[in-house]
């Protein structure tokens, strides 16, 4: 079985070798490390190894995680659906938010981006498309109405508008979704010039994200694996309905 070590350097080896392909240099890509569900322990062991970036969907257990490992020179990202009464809580972890997708929860992180002193830094996640049913468990904005709300965040003293985030629809070929997140992403370069990160690619479909012009990719299973590095899986944090699949990042 391969190691933390060993899997953290073949997710790296694999974003410098997709940057490369697609004529990028690869420190223009970031590495967040999806560690929702598993152990604060399993965080430890990639910081261990380098790894600062983590990303985690549930407030609660974002929250838990960030105390837990308050020792430890971290990056938090919230990567889940958020709803406006956790926007306080997710806001004082100093966590960047990459799935805001409406006008009352920019409001609301805004008001916590001032109460803390510093701006909150967001993605608007953009809906790609795919199967009925993935808007309600993923959440996003449509590509048409991204303008809009770009230029609502851009206005909220407490937001950092930092650019896009999108899912690749299921059952599909990502590239096509991404080359339409990167058309949409070169528009609001273009209107707001400091928007320039793009949140797109996971364990699956890293590569194509990459070539789309990703600055972040949000990685779990290739890191994670399957079953727990070190320690027993924790038992989800409420929120999400019984039975609902998880997302393999």
């Amino acid at each position: 079985m391969s190691t933390p070590a060993q899997r953290l350097a073949a997710v790296r080896q694999r974003i410098a070798d997709a940057a490369r392909a697609a004529g990028r240099d690869p420190a223009g890509v970031a590495l967040l490390a999806v560690s929702k569900t598993w152990p604060a322990d399993d965080v430890r062991a990639l910081a261990a190894l380098g790894q600062t970036a983590f990303g985690e969907n549930r407030a609660q257990e974002l929250t838990a995680k960030a105390a837990e490992l308050a020792d430890l020179p971290l990056e938090w990202h919230f990567v889940g659906q958020l709803q406006r009464n956790k926007a306080a809580a997710v806001a004082r972890t100093g966590a960047v938010v990459h799935s805001l997708d409406r006008a009352p929860l920019a409001r609301a992180l805004s008001r916590a981006g001032e109460e803390r002193g510093t701006p909150v830094g967001v993605f608007v996640q953009v809906d790609l498309g795919g199967a009925a049913g993935e808007l309600a468990e993923r959440g996003g904005v449509a590509p048409e109405d991204v303008a809009a709300l770009a230029d609502e965040v851009a206005e909220l003293p407490g937001l950092r508008l930092r650019g896009l985030m999108a899912v690749a629809p299921r059952g599909e070929e990502p590239g096509p979704a991404f080359a339409r997140l990167a058309e949409l992403a070169a528009r609001l370069r273009a209107d707001h010039p400091g928007a320039d990160g793009l949140s797109a690619g996971m364990s699956g479909d890293l590569e194509e994200a990459i070539a789309a012009g990703a600055t972040l990719v949000r990685v779990g299973t290739a890191l994670f694996g399957s079953r727990p590095l070190t320690s027993p899986r924790v038992t989800p944090v409420t929120g999400a309905p019984p039975g609902a699949p998880e997302e393999v990042v």
